[in-house]
């Protein structure tokens, strides 16, 4: 498995619009993230050459005009983001995971009866995809 870049919070917010409308610009990119943060067009700016520099982001110019690409794939950085989260706070166990949540209530009776669906299901079940979805 590839080693991914470390990402910030931050970065992750500003992937998380380029890895749902890519191919996209700088403005494009601003323009979406100032409508749901507090942060200046130079902020954004910023966090995308960070992006770039950390080999997360390539980018093309047209024009006058910046356009980016992500270079590591959402689904590959979640589930590092996920092991990671599994072996610094539960030592890999995600039965010790499930059951802090369960215990402390913090899953709904809608998220427990989705998980009692999803651990009934047999392994070659194909009617769902990797998302959980159908």
């Amino acid at each position: 498995m590839k080693r991914l870049p470390q990402i910030s919070e931050a970065e992750f917010e500003v992937m998380k619009i380029i890895w749902k409308h890519a191919p996209i610009s700088t403005n494009e990119i601003t323009e979406k993230l100032v409508r749901n943060t507090t942060w200046s067009p130079k902020t954004i700016q910023t966090l995308i050459k960070r992006l770039v520099t950390k080999g997360a982001l390539s980018y093309e110019k047209q024009g006058r005009v910046f356009v980016y690409t992500p270079l590591i794939k959402e689904d590959e950085f979640i589930g590092q983001k996920s092991r990671s989260f599994l072996e610094r706070y539960f030592d890999g166990n995600i039965t010790t995971m499930v059951s802090s949540y369960v215990e402390h209530d913090a899953l709904s009776d809608e998220e427990l009866n989705q998980l009692r669906e999803i651990l009934g299901r047999r392994p070659d079940d194909t009617t769902m995809d990797e998302r959980g979805t159908t």
